[in-house]
């Protein structure tokens, strides 16, 4: 995000970051996928722990994500996995 020109919100934008991808390292796949946009002056980051058959749960990941600044966030399953994701305004 520093390189599209949104310094201003590299601190948060670790923080969502570094918290997504321990969440999803823990649910035990084989790998993580990071995904980041940016849309009217909004960014979402999404983590995917690419390993199926899990709960959503993630009440503890969603306060702690608004705590670090998320102004929206949530957890679902798929066939691909978990995803863990956060906005935050830019």
């Amino acid at each position: 995000m520093h390189e599209w020109g949104y310094r201003e919100a590299d601190r948060v934008a670790e923080g969502l970051t570094g918290l997504l991808v321990r969440t999803a390292v823990a649910d035990g796949g084989r790998r993580v996928s990071v995904h980041l946009a940016d849309q009217d002056r909004q960014a979402l980051i999404v983590a995917l722990s690419h390993r199926s058959g899990l709960t959503a749960g993630g009440g503890e990941v969603l306060s702690g994500l608004a705590a670090l600044g998320a102004v929206s966030c949530g957890v679902d399953t798929a066939e691909d996995g978990r995803r863990v994701w956060a906005v935050l305004d830019l």
